[in-house]
């Protein structure tokens, strides 16, 4: 195949990998590493999985650990307004001549027999750029689920579960347990699980699928915790250490279980050869970011993004919305794709608002802005359709007061549409 020289044809083709879907499984990701002749063993590997807060704990251990003076990867998903964004090392994304580069390395090394999905030659556009680049650890989060996640290929030093609810459950299973299941899958043998999963049937099954592995299970609000204090300020109580008065750049109360989790993964680091300093904790958690999760914008200070796009997470921005938005109207700009729980995540945030505007990012999974106008009916509100996200959020700040408050979410996608309308790249 003739290499490309220009960066937007080569991710057009990457993305144009969207075709073949999503396929589970390893074999794919594997041949196609045994073709680039990459050892992806020689890495050290922290693996995260869970349906909320996968993004937030990376970001925050990538931050203290980069702070530490540690050559960190990151491979995360999805992004919001560039590729570039789901490949770090420390906190700069890759560049675009090195993007470049490794979408023509791993392109060469593909099968047209066995064509990869698009997250299956991401993932192994991830192990090529952090093992050229000897990045160690190198944070690995899952795409879906965990057993047969293109990712799971790894013999981690510490496996991350941050919770279970319901998501994507047409791939993984109905129910709590089917999913719980499918995610412990990246427990592996000798390396310590984490997780802040607090239900007792996935607790149970946590446990046992450790020590089948042979695992030690650290289990949030038992192992380790933390305790909020005034304004805003938390003190965390580990398996070893005790840190007191830490801040979180990271937007609200939810983000104090992801913090316990990130630095009950710190502790254990330390046993593994990457001892990390208090100073360069109190720093990665005030440094640390994660666009798209409670963000406000600042060049319009009414608009927050939240990209709240399951039931779960959805309620998480309730809960932080009824503590911020005490006056003016709530006006929501929402576009959600179909395959997600449209009326459970609509059931959370729309009894807050006043006014909705849905939209439809382009994205093939999306619903329409006509069938989530339907669904919203029962509820009341004045309801408005905009097809496109940047002509709906600017809409919605024509219609919004001073005193109002505009949120958009219901995707990533859609968040990530907003933040291209806003000159945010």
């Amino acid at each position: 195949m003739t290499a490309f020289a220009d960066l937007a044809q080569a991710t057009a083709w990457v993305f144009d990998l969207q075709k073949f879907g999503i396929k589970f499984g390893l074999s794919s990701t594997l041949s196609l590493l045994d073709r680039l002749g990459l050892d992806y063993r020689k890495g050290r590997y922290l693996h995260i999985a869970g349906t909320n807060g996968k993004g937030s704990v990376a970001a925050m251990l990538s931050a203290i650990l980069s702070r530490a003076g540690y050559p960190v990867g990151m491979f995360t998903s999805p992004h919001l307004v560039s590729f570039r964004e789901r490949f770090r090392l420390g906190d700069e994304e890759v560049s675009a001549h090195r993007l470049l580069a490794l979408i023509n390395e791993v392109r060469a090394a593909v099968d047209i027999a066995e064509p990869p999905t698009f997250f299956e030659f991401a993932t192994a556009m991830a192990f090529l750029y952090f093992l050229q680049e000897g990045a160690a650890p190198i944070i690995l989060e899952t795409g879906m689920g965990g057993r047969l996640d293109a990712t799971n290929i790894v013999q981690p030093l510490i496996s991350v579960i941050t919770n279970i609810s319901r998501d994507h459950q047409e791939h993984l299973g109905e129910g709590l347990l089917a999913i719980a299941g499918e995610k412990a899958g990246i427990i592996k043998p000798g390396a310590p699980l984490v997780t802040y999963a607090r239900q007792k049937q996935v607790l149970q099954l946590f446990r046992s699928r450790c020590r089948e592995a042979g695992a030690p299970l650290y289990q949030g609000g038992t192992d380790f915790k933390t305790r909020g204090k005034s304004r805003g300020s938390f003190d965390y109580f580990g398996l070893e250490q005790h840190i007191p008065g830490l801040a979180l750049n990271l937007k609200g109360r939810h983000q104090y279980g992801n913090a316990a989790v990130v630095l009950a993964v710190v502790e254990l680091l330390s046993r593994d050869g990457f001892p990390v300093p208090e100073a360069a904790i109190r720093e990665g958690l005030v440094t640390a970011r994660w666009p798209g999760r409670l963000e406000q914008v600042t060049q319009d200070l009414r608009v927050l993004l939240d990209g709240a796009h399951n039931p779960a997470a959805a309620l998480t921005l309730a809960q932080n919305l009824k503590q911020a938005c005490n006056h003016g109207r709530l006006i929501l700009v929402m576009g959600v794709m179909a395959d997600k729980d449209v009326d459970a995540i609509l059931a959370r945030l729309l009894p807050l608002a006043q006014m909705v505007i849905f939209t439809q990012p382009q994205y093939f999974r999306a619903a329409t802005p006509r069938d989530l106008a339907r669904r919203a009916q029962p509820y009341g509100l004045e309801i408005l359709q905009t097809p496109r996200v940047a002509a709906a959020v600017q809409q919605a700040q024509s219609l919004a007061g001073p005193e109002d408050h505009i949120v958009v979410t219901g995707s990533l996608y859609t968040v990530g549409e907003a933040k291209e309308y806003f000159g945010e790249m």
